[in-house]
């Protein structure tokens, strides 16, 4: 039988001989002879949060796995669950067979010399400190996908907000390009001119683009990754052009919980700077085969892996776990989306403004969703600035624009 163990170093499989009968002290016993990490050095646990575990003093909040006579069974752990795994010190990571470069009697290249400065080594601390969601905005996008959707193709966006000093990124709005999606690849059909007005009403609000959202299928939940190599090149792809060294990458996907329901699930991570160097330089192999191990990104010359001249790295090498929060932000998230399946018209906008009728006119318009399908129609240089500034300073909206938005909406 077999488990999955998550640790620093990536995925990797521990074998078990009768994982109903098998005990948590005989799983430690396996994970020392198969992976070489020493029984003492090792805290186990089922909850993915160990690995942010800083401190010896934060370990000791995983107990679930610290009776060493626990039944594996006990755990619900069966066939293919995962096990996550902190350990102190250091070791050496199996890897694949080394390809020679300048071994003895043969002449090193300039591609000889290059690779072997190119080390591929893990990234311990984001750039980024944590990630906080609107709750609303990250509730619509997630309910789409699986109501909608039900997770059976591919769904991205761009997620606006604001970074503090400490490195701590708020999330306030998604955007949602234009896009195809299918069970495992996402093509983003992207609008400048749409772009233009979506970065100006960020920019209106104190805000601007802050990562990247995605979805992973059903279809994928039965593959052995965290990330796909065609995910990592696109998520490399987004990080380097935005120049945000606080970038974040966000994943949403259905998870089996403990009692067999699905529910969904974000995760968030940093490209790692060595993963945005490689993709700069040109490294990756961008032609991605579909009959290959998608948790690995393949390179186009050799990089060194621990102690390996290697051209295929794990995915996970090149992903920094962010932690994850959530927040009530300024902005509502209750217009229709933009680019979705049924098209927004002013006939939304009409529906929106009969429903909150009851609140003040700045708050009816406090919806970045709403200012998209506005921005469409008015001056991007006067109207746009205008009616940003009155939704961050929450102050009243100039009695011309209430009538003309008003009239926008009886035209429907």
């Amino acid at each position: 039988m077999m488990l999955r163990i998550r640790s620093r170093d990536g995925l990797e499989r521990v074998t078990i001989d009768n994982i109903h009968t098998a005990t948590v002290a005989q799983l430690k016993t396996q994970i020392e002879s198969q992976l070489q990490i020493p029984t003492p050095n090792q805290t186990l646990s089922t909850k993915r949060d160990l690995l942010l575990a800083k401190s010896p003093s934060d370990l000791l909040n995983y107990s679930d796995m610290s009776d060493s006579a626990a039944p594996l069974a006990s755990l619900n752990l069966h066939h293919g669950s995962l096990v996550y795994l902190a350990y102190d010190g250091e070791r050496q990571i199996r890897g694949p067979a080394v390809h020679p470069a300048g071994s003895f009697g043969r002449k090193m290249t300039m591609d000889d010399l290059i690779a072997k400065q190119m080390r591929v080594t893990r990234q311990e601390t984001p750039h980024c400190d944590s990630v906080s969601f609107d709750r609303d905005c990250a509730n619509v996008f997630q309910h789409y996908v699986n109501e909608t959707l039900a997770f059976g193709i591919k769904r991205g966006g761009f997620m606006f907000g604001t970074v503090s000093e400490e490195g701590k990124v708020e999330v306030d709005f998604i955007y949602e390009p234009p896009q195809q999606g299918t069970e495992d690849g996402l093509l983003l059909m992207r609008d400048a001119e749409e772009e233009k007005l979506v970065e100006a009403i960020a920019a209106g609000l104190g805000m601007r683009r802050v990562g990247f959202i995605f979805t992973q299928t059903v279809v994928q939940d039965k593959k052995d990754y965290t990330m796909s190599n065609r995910e990592v090149l696109q998520a490399a792809e987004l990080h380097a052009e935005s120049g945000l060294k606080e970038w974040v990458t966000a994943l949403v996907k259905l998870e089996v919980n403990e009692d067999g329901a699905a529910d969904v699930h974000f995760e968030a991570f940093q490209m790692s700077d060595m993963c945005i160097r490689l993709f700069k330089e040109g490294w990756f192999e961008t032609d991605i085969v579909s009959d290959g191990d998608p948790k690995l990104s393949k390179m186009k010359k050799d990089v060194v892996v621990g102690v390996k001249d290697v051209r295929e790295v794990d995915n996970d090498f090149l992903l920094v776990v962010i932690k994850i929060l959530d927040h009530q932000g300024p902005l509502s998230s209750t217009f229709p989306v933009e680019n979705r399946i049924t098209q927004v018209t002013m006939k939304a906008l009409k529906s929106h403004m009969d429903r909150t009728r009851s609140l003040s006119f700045v708050k009816r318009i406090s919806d970045f969703h709403l200012l998209l399908l506005l921005s469409r129609f008015l001056d991007l240089n006067a109207d746009i600035p205008a009616l940003t500034e009155c939704v961050q300073t929450q102050t009243a909206v100039p009695e011309g624009y209430q009538l003309l938005i008003q009239s926008m909406a009886s035209t429907s």
